[in-house]
C-alpha cells in the first residue's frame, strides 16, 4: 500500500518535510510545543544545519529542551511569540517552517494561538523562506479553542499571491470531531 494505515496530519506533514529539507538547512519550529517537530527537524538538518524553535510558554520551551537533550540534538529554543520569528533568521534563508496551531498538548487550554499573531508570523515566515521553501501549518481547532482562528485563517490564505506562493489545504473530509487541517505553502 502506498499510504500508511495510520495516516494523520503528523504523518502527512513529516513525509512532505522529508522531501524538502536537506542536511545543512535552516528550519523554524514556530510553535515548539513538546518538541517533537523540533527534534524531527534537527535530525533532518544534521549537525551542519540549524533549527530555531519558539513558543510563548516556558513549559513548552522546557519540554522541547528536555526532549532534545534526551536525543542528543541541538536547537536554538527561545521563549518568544512566533510573530517575532524575523528576529531569529535572515530573509530568504529558511528552508522549512512548521506551525501547529491550537494549544499546548497536556498544557493550559486557556493559552492558544490566535489569528492575528499567526497571520503576522506567517507573513514574516514567508519573507524568511528561501525560493522553493516550505511552510507547514497544521490547524488544530477542536475542543475549547481555535474555531475563530481557523475561520479567519482559511479565507485569508486564499488571498496570498498565487504568483509567489502555492497553498494546499488538506482536509480529512469524512473524519468526525474537528480533524486537523494540514496546510502547505510553497514559495515559488
Amino acid at each position: 500500500m502506498w499510504y500508511k494505515r495510520s495516516m494523520n496530519a503528523l504523518t502527512i506533514v513529516h513525509e512532505t518535510i522529508k522531501r524538502v529539507v536537506r542536511d545543512g538547512d535552516v528550519c523554524i519550529d514556530a510553535t515548539a510545543g513538546r518538541g517533537y517537530d523540533t527534534a524531527f527537524l534537527c535530525e533532518l538538518v544534521g549537525k551542519n544545519g540549524n533549527v530555531i524553535a519558539m513558543d510563548i510558554q516556558q513549559d513548552a520551551v522546557d519540554s522541547t529542551n528536555a526532549l532534545l537533550e534526551s536525543k542528543g540534538l541541538c536547537a536554538q529554543v527561545v521563549l518568544d511569540s512566533h510573530a517575532n520569528m524575523a528576529k531569529y533568521a535572515e530573509k530568504e534563508s529558511v528552508r522549512c517552517i512548521v506551525f501547529n496551531l491550537g494549544y499546548l498538548p497536556k498544557g493550559n487550554h486557556g493559552i492558544y494561538t490566535h489569528f492575528e499573531s499567526t497571520k503576522q508570523a506567517i507573513e514574516s515566515g514567508l519573507e524568511l523562506l528561501e525560493r522553493g521553501g516550505l511552510m507547514c501549518v497544521s490547524v488544530y481547532y477542536g475542543g475549547d479553542s481555535g474555531y475563530e482562528e481557523k475561520d479567519a485563517l482559511l479565507p485569508w490564505l486564499k488571498t496570498l499571491d498565487d504568483e509567489k506562493y502555492q497553498v494546499l489545504a488538506t482536509f480529512f473530509y469524512n473524519w468526525k470531531k474537528d480533524p486537523p487541517i494540514p496546510i502547505f505553502i510553497i514559495k515559488n
